[in-house]
């Protein structure tokens, strides 16, 4: 079976990746959304070039699912139409998501492939997020803090490495794999790379409510 992975450019789809790898199945394809208007992946906000240097690092190609800024649910549902259409075109049999936990977003994911005749998968679901996010530094996944939302986190977090010292750090009630929204990452290394992405952070900003990190390819 051909299998299509959602792709954030963060740490929990590259460990999604990781695992299905493991279990082996046939990942063929990325799936990232993309913000037209700032050429970067949407909420996370990386770099589109960082973005298609993970997917040459993954050995995979990448389909881009363009979205505007702002963007309507309408619209959203529209550019992922679409692009469900092109996987069935090819032959895709199963969408891969790296969700954790969260049962209303497991639902909508469900709900876009219902009648498609592709099946959804979810490597990740229901692992207790303390040991999957300590599981995956063991593992040799490394990543930065790209977006937080600092009305649950300190503004000084974002662009930190995701290691250990960053979730003792974390205030009570916030999730160590950040499944509520509480924050974003890029992975840059890991066993789902045949080599490390160098990057370093940029300038931090504060847009929309949420504060952001900017990446920028490293020599």
């Amino acid at each position: 079976m051909s299998v299509w992975l959602w792709w954030s450019s963060g740490k929990d789809s590259a460990w999604a990746l990781h695992r299905l790898r493991e279990e082996g199945a046939p990942v063929s394809g990325l799936v990232t959304t993309v913000n037209v208007r700032h050429e970067r992946v949407a909420m996370h906000g990386v770099r589109r070039t960082l973005l298609e240097a993970q997917a040459r690092a993954a050995e995979l190609p990448l389909e881009i699912v363009e979205i505007p800024h702002p963007c309507s649910n309408a619209e959203y549902e529209a550019a992922s139409a679409a692009l469900i259409e092109r996987a069935r075109e090819r032959k895709v049999e199963q969408m891969a998501f790296g969700d954790l936990f969260l049962e209303d977003i497991r639902a909508y994911r469900e709900g876009l492939l219902a009648g498609t005749g592709m099946e959804p998968l979810f490597p990740l679901w229901g692992r207790e997020t303390a040991e999957l996010a300590r599981a995956m530094q063991a593992g040799g996944l490394q990543a930065y803090i790209t977006c937080l939302d600092p009305k649950v986190l300190p503004r000084q977090l974002a662009g930190r490495a995701f290691d250990a010292s960053f979730l003792d750090e974390l205030p009570a009630g916030v999730d160590p794999c950040g499944e509520n929204g509480e924050f974003h990452s890029f992975a840059w290394d890991g066993p789902m790379f045949r080599e490390p992405i160098p990057v370093a952070p940029g300038e931090v900003v504060e847009r929309e409510g949420f504060v952001f990190a900017d990446l920028l390819a490293a020599a």
